[in-house]
């Protein structure tokens, strides 16, 4: 067996998220279904650096599996790439040793979040940005975004439905600018994890802050409350980008 490390990017718009399930179109599912083709019928399993929701995207997924012989490294590249669909493509392909794993190894991982500020939903942006059409302030989001950098406690900021009990992560830089020529605000976060769904409640907060609907520092508040009804809000999940896996 040969392990291979993957670095895959996809629009998750037609996926029911990353995880293989049952009847459903996923990003595993289809990838293993294209190396059943390679293999002639034997089961290889992925393994992924994370689980994605349905309609979220990757630029620099990782994934890795044990395939059943060795072949080079770039002729796998092409070999799956001419398998997948328009909406999975394959960046990287390298042979690596049986000590990697693409979860379990992981340092810490960059998302992305995009907003489209303008006044109407654009239909060629709306599978690929949140929206937002009520004025802000960039320079609150600005300081507030500060306040994400340390270690926190974010039980406000994860969704029901997670199943990792401890809520402490830490975050290493978090940015927002607005891009003029797109009229978007992207946000971006590295940290050594994410609960479910936390990317997006953080976003939807900021904006709130940005609309002067909440104090420029109610972020320190919501560590300390730890209750996810005060948050409120989370930005829907086409405006998110699992950008880059680090180990």
């Amino acid at each position: 067996m040969t392990r291979y490390k993957l670095k895959i990017s996809y629009d998750g718009t037609r996926f029911h998220g990353f995880q293989r399930q049952t009847d459903l179109r996923t990003v595993q599912g289809v990838i293993e279904q294209s190396l059943e083709k390679m293999t002639k019928g034997q089961h290889v399993d992925i393994f992924g650096s994370g689980r994605t929701d349905a309609g979220v995207h990757a630029l620099g997924q990782i994934i890795h599996f044990d395939y059943p012989g060795e072949i080079p490294a770039e002729n796998m590249l092409r070999a799956m790439n001419s398998l997948m669909p328009l909406d999975i493509l394959i960046l990287e392909s390298e042979i690596v040793d049986e000590e990697f794993h693409a979860r379990f190894g992981v340092k810490k991982k960059t998302y992305q979040y995009r907003v489209d500020c303008g006044h109407y939903t654009d239909p060629f942006k709306r599978f690929y940005t949140g929206h937002y059409p009520y004025p802000f302030e960039l320079e609150k989001i600005e300081t507030a975004i500060k306040d994400l950098i340390g270690t926190h406690d974010f039980t406000s900021f994860a969704a029901s439905g997670g199943v990792i009990e401890d809520k402490v992560r830490t975050i290493y830089e978090a940015t927002v600018r607005f891009d003029e020529k797109s009229s978007e605000l992207v946000f971006e976060f590295t940290g050594n994890g994410f609960l479910y769904n936390m990317v997006r409640i953080l976003v939807a907060t900021l904006l709130e802050i940005g609309n002067g609907r909440r104090d420029v520092h109610d972020l320190l508040r919501l560590y300390e409350v730890k209750d996810r009804e005060q948050a409120r809000g989370c930005a829907p999940a086409s405006g998110l980008y699992l950008k880059e896996v680090f180990y």
